[in-house]
């Protein structure tokens, strides 16, 4: 006998349980509605406790140095105030729209029926470069994650990449690691020039011009531990202590099946206007995903396009309702 489809009625379904998402889903129980949170990661957070947990975010109002953990775990409980219904590993697979609201599919084939929608999937789903040198040590030595600082105490730590992760990565690692080497194959580094400086004036070792030949262990192999790695320099060949590689040198970012669902997209972004409005009916954005003229991809202002989104979707979802419903310090 063939399973019944389940079906979750609710006023806004919220895709993306990432920081943004995590807000519009608590502004959406602020304003009385209904909400579904959809993600394809088991956990809530996103990215942020997926990839950078113990990374310190300078850059929200309000906190002048907050861990990722800490911040999801704020953003979390106040999500939950809003009751939300939780469909975590599951992907947004299909989408109709109608004039009474929209049907969004999961790939578990749960379908969610809600009058209004907020996209907040960030870059979607994402896959780590790979470093071509580093095949068969893939969680043998290598890793594109630093979920956690404690297990690289006392190790040789080559971190791959020259972006935020990468330096991010290394200021934290440095008082925990025997020794910190940070490899780039240009001179030009894409991370925050303040972390860039902070990390030349610190004891992490910087070889730019440089790329991994060659991983190996203590024999000169490949069937023991990490022990070293082997990088060109200007052409010419340096070997250095390593027990442990990050390979940080971004990811592939793929929308999936958002992408047939007939959006407004540019360069894998989904389009919006000053209302957060996408090229469909009933579908909001917010966050990261989003684009439009000026944008700028920071987690503060994800919050704010998080409360446009959801308060142009109330009025959606209730035409007598107002765009503006007052603030949330204003007593009933």
């Amino acid at each position: 006998m063939a399973t019944e489809e389940r079906v979750v009625e609710c006023d806004l379904a919220v895709v993306g349980a990432g920081p943004s998402g995590l807000f519009a889903t608590y502004y959406a129980g602020f304003r009385g509605l209904s909400v579904a949170l959809v993600d394809s990661l088991p956990e809530l957070g996103g990215q942020v406790t997926a990839m950078y947990p113990e990374k310190a975010i300078l850059d929200v109002a309000g906190f002048p140095d907050v861990k990722g953990r800490d911040l999801v775990e704020g953003l979390v409980a106040q999500a939950l105030s809003a009751k939300p219904e939780l469909l975590l590993g599951r992907t947004a697979a299909g989408l109709e729209c109608d004039d009474d609201g929209l049907t969004l599919t999961l790939d578990d084939g749960t379908a969610v029926r809600a009058k209004a929608m907020v996209i907040t999937a960030g870059i979607g789903k994402f896959s780590p470069r790979p470093l071509p040198a580093a095949d068969g040590w893939i969680g043998r030595g290598v890793e594109f994650f630093v979920p956690a600082f404690e297990p690289y105490r006392d190790q040789d730590v080559v971190i791959v990449g020259g972006g935020d992760s990468a330096f991010d990565w290394a200021i934290h690692l440095e008082p925990i690691a025997r020794s910190v080497t940070l490899v780039h194959r240009r001179d030009a580094f894409r991370a925050h020039q303040r972390t860039v400086e902070e990390v030349l004036a610190s004891s992490v070792q910087v070889v730019t011009r440089a790329e991994v030949a060659a991983l190996r262990d203590a024999d000169g192999g490949t069937t023991g531990p990490l022990a070293e790695l082997e990088l060109v320099v200007d052409g010419e060949p340096r070997v250095v202590p390593a027990q442990a590689v990050v390979a940080a040198l971004g990811f592939v970012a793929d929308l999936g099946p958002l992408q047939q669902w007939g959006l407004e997209t540019h360069r894998r972004h989904v389009v919006v206007d000053s209302s957060m409005r996408t090229s469909l009916p009933r579908v909001f954005a917010a966050g990261d995903i989003t684009e439009y003229p000026g944008k700028v991809r920071l987690i503060a202002v994800g919050f704010g396009e998080a409360a446009t989104a959801v308060n142009n979707a109330a009025v959606v979802i209730d035409p007598t309702a107002h765009v503006f419903p007052g603030h949330s310090s204003e007593g009933s």
